[in-house]
């Protein structure tokens, strides 16, 4: 793999950044944005669930867009997309409206998800991986501040969306100016590599090990997300923390995620991706087993190991995807590994809230336990069945 372009580098940095903005804007906006249109608290849903389905289509068909236009024109293309959306959303005169341009959004956003993910994955180190989605973090937490800024100045919550739109158009300029440096539509291979012939997306999906990492990025998605949104009920109604603690707790949970990415980022090369994976999955069951097994200090500590050991999986994970399923396949692999994400980051918490409701707070920790042991058995599988063929083919 050759050392990557300066430019390019810092753009996917960039980009990873923006990506992060507009994710978890609406959660500070909602309220503002609710009296605006006069809805009730429940149908936060929806504006939610209309983001991540064209969020999962995109994602989908991002390997056929790949193969169409190329990694910069998809990338140029859905920023301006996304841009599109948000400015949308910001002049809504109506509710359904506003859920017409989040849908825009996610088809915008899935499909620079994928092609970023698919890019970096062929071309880019793996401890970059790891930092790129720490990026990702940053954004994420940077675009809430940016909404609460505009809202604590007296502004309206539609000047937030219009600050994003802009963020996200200048984006889309940066990807129109490059987009010939990403590689042309067949370009596949890193390294200076010569192109594989493309695979057909039904070929792709008639590779058992393409769904068995699809399975892991569900289950670790969920794993994660289901974590995240119950770890504070958990600890508050279930085992009697106060609001500041348990909130504190759940802060160090998400922080050790976006710290993990960092710090693991500078060894990953060293350790080994494969080595890191598993012990980040044996990890991962270790901290949720304190979880589930203490309601005192072992289990919050369990919480922190927990998002700790998740921190590099996704994106190393990631990374490891040319090698383990192929160059060829790869663009539509990672398309459907972003889709499977974002559908499991809303069904395993769904999941969880229906045993709650059924069998109490308390049932969660196992849970999370059970879907923990199950990433595992998940890898570890895919990780004898790619170590075969290596093996095998080092023989021929």
């Amino acid at each position: 793999m050759r050392r990557p372009a300066a430019a390019l580098l810092a753009l996917a940095y960039a980009a990873f950044v923006s990506l992060g903005l507009p994710d978890t804007v609406i959660g500070v906006a909602w309220p503002s944005l609710r009296a605006t249109f006069g809805r009730s608290q429940a149908e936060l849903g929806l504006a939610l669930a209309a983001t991540i389905a064209g969020y999962s289509v995109s994602g989908a068909l991002a390997g056929r867009l790949v193969a169409a236009v190329g990694v910069g024109g998809l990338l140029a293309g859905s920023s301006g997309l996304v841009a599109l959306g948000l400015a949308g959303e910001a002049l809504a005169p109506a509710w359904l409206a506003f859920l017409g341009m989040g849908t825009l959004v996610g088809l915008g956003s899935g499909a620079i998800d994928a092609a970023l993910n698919g890019y970096a994955a062929r071309h880019f180190p793996v401890r970059h991986l790891n930092w790129m989605h720490a990026a990702y973090s940053l954004g994420a937490t940077a675009g809430p501040l940016a909404m609460t800024a505009v809202l604590a100045r007296g502004a309206p919550w539609r000047a937030g969306y219009a600050l994003l739109s802009a963020a996200l158009g200048a984006m889309a300029l940066a990807f129109l100016s490059t987009r010939g440096r990403w590689g042309g539509p067949a370009a596949a291979a890193g390294g200076g590599e010569p192109a594989p012939a493309p695979v057909r997306t039904r070929d792709a999906l008639r590779r058992g090990r393409v769904w068995l990492q699809i399975g892991i990025f569900f289950v670790y998605t969920g794993l994660e997300a289901g974590a995240g949104q119950w770890c504070f009920t958990v600890l508050r109604e279930a085992r009697g923390l106060d609001v500041e603690r348990a909130g504190a707790w759940t802060a160090a949970y998400w922080g050790s995620i976006a710290a993990g990415r960092i710090a693991l980022g500078f060894v990953v090369e060293r350790v080994g991706p494969d080595r890191l994976l598993r012990l980040a999955t044996a990890g991962a069951v270790a901290g949720s087993a304190a979880f589930a097994a203490s309601a005192g200090l072992a289990g919050r500590l369990g919480l922190v190991l927990l998002g700790a050991s998740l921190a590099p999986v996704y994106p190393t994970l990631m990374a490891r995807t040319p090698d383990r399923l192929g160059h060829d396949t790869t663009p539509h692999a990672v398309g459907f590994q972003v889709t499977a994400a974002t559908l499991a980051a809303a069904a395993l918490p769904g999941a969880l809230g229906v045993l709650a409701a059924r069998a109490g707070v308390g049932a969660i920790a196992p849970a999370v336990l059970f879907v923990a042991l199950a990433l595992t058995v998940l890898h570890e599988v895919l990780f004898q069945l790619t170590r075969s063929k290596a093996v095998h083919s080092s023989h021929r």
